[in-house]
């Protein structure tokens, strides 16, 4: 079959989302690519099933496929496609963590956040948005010194539970209170801001608009903070937020493992 996947930011690992098939990849307008394979028939059916109406970087993703498929083939696409789905990365691996209600939804598998903490290479960090604690155990994990904002009780609750399990709890400060009202008062080298977008945000679009806590704390320069991290789901309009370089993060399970679970974006805190 031939498949194409459009459009595409150049920013993206096209091969981890499409998989090793030789891709040839195509430019299109405002430096955006298409990438055009031959592809067996099972995995273009899986292919389609997979990015079927979901958006990357603020655009729908096109999934055009010659000869057309039959609706057998579209069917057993859309099966394993669901039997993938099972074998997910998992959000804390410790079966006695807590993580409810919002703080299940936007809550980063373990793994993926204890990467980002190695990446953050041990700086001071604030996390705006720690919800049930899943990236702030990460980063103190990773030997950074966390300052972790939550609203919600019932969240910082069951972060303060967490941190205690994964025993990090001495390298993080928490703070119940309003991100909008705490952050001029507090400065780290890194700011972390994950924003609640839920699970049923705009799998097409997202944008600053649809994320408010986001966009009320992007209003204003921080520059007590030394470096920005935004993370954010796929389908948002990175170009809302200039100067920033994104990254796609993808799942580690069999399941997920060409499912982007969010996109990570960073800059000098100050940038406009």
């Amino acid at each position: 079959m031939h498949v194409r996947v459009e459009p595409l930011p150049p920013w993206l690992d096209q091969e981890r989302l499409l998989g090793n098939f030789s891709w040839q990849l195509q430019p299109l307008s405002d430096g955006l690519l298409a990438a055009e394979a031959r592809v067996p028939v099972t995995e273009a059916a899986l292919l389609l099933a997979r990015l079927r109406g979901l958006g990357l970087d603020g655009r729908a993703l096109s999934v055009g496929i010659r000869p057309n498929l039959s609706r057998e083939e579209v069917r057993h696409g859309r099966l394993l496609e669901a039997r993938a789905r099972r074998a997910s990365t998992v959000g804390f691996t410790r079966h006695t963590a807590l993580a409810t209600g919002e703080g299940h939804f936007s809550l980063t598998p373990e793994p993926l956040a204890l990467a980002m903490g190695l990446q953050a290479g041990g700086r001071s960090v604030v996390d705006a948005c720690c919800g049930s604690g899943g990236n702030a155990v990460g980063f103190a994990r990773a030997g950074s010194q966390v300052v972790a904002i939550e609203l919600d009780g019932q969240r910082i609750a069951e972060a303060r539970h967490n941190a205690r399990l994964y025993g990090v709890q001495e390298r993080i400060r928490f703070i119940q209170g309003d991100a909008l009202a705490l952050l001029p008062t507090l400065r780290a080298e890194l700011l972390f801001v994950d924003p609640p977008w839920g699970e049923r945000y705009d799998k097409l679009r997202t944008d600053r608009r649809s994320l408010p806590l986001l966009d009320a704390l992007l209003s204003s320069p921080m520059p007590q903070f030394g470096e920005l991290w935004l993370k954010v789901p796929p389908s948002f309009a990175t170009a809302e937020i200039p100067g920033c370089a994104a990254r796609a993060w993808f799942g580690e399970a069999e399941g997920d493992r060409q499912r982007i679970k969010f996109l990570q974006l960073s800059r000098p805190s100050a940038a406009v």
